[in-house]
């Protein structure tokens, strides 16, 4: 049985909170929380994840809203096309099962992160080259 008081569950729903509001993708963390630590499947950590994510996002809306930082003429169409990937997705989620979902998700994390860490940023260059 779920505990609220669990220290480890509070933690990862902060932790995934600052991360998804930077915009970096806080379900990762939560994921990988819920199915190796707190033993929920896949696709049950995923709808908890969703559960999750509504009113994370919706703070983190208004106050990137607030600071005018959404360019609304860009991100309605992706919101758009969003919705129509959301339905998409969860419908091959069924369709996938849980262990070839686990192993998707983990493929595509360890790609995700590799890309990070040998990606070149321009910031970088920047950086790089102004302090010449």
């Amino acid at each position: 049985m779920v505990q609220i008081g669990n220290v480890y569950m509070w933690l990862a729903g902060i932790l995934s909170g600052i991360i998804g509001a930077m915009g970096i993708g806080g379900g990762g963390v939560l994921i990988i929380y819920l199915t190796l630590m707190a033993g929920v499947d896949q696709i049950t950590a995923q709808g908890i994840n969703l559960l999750f994510f509504i009113p994370c996002a919706v703070i983190a809306l208004v106050i990137h809203s607030r600071k005018k930082l959404i360019i609304w003429r860009l991100a309605l169409p992706m919101i758009l096309g969003g919705l129509v990937g959301v339905a998409i997705g969860a419908y091959s989620a069924e369709m996938i099962g849980p262990n070839m979902l686990g192993k998707i998700f983990s493929a595509f994390l360890i790609f995700i992160g590799l890309r990070e860490l040998f990606a070149r940023r321009k910031e970088d260059d920047g950086i790089k080259k102004s302090s010449r």
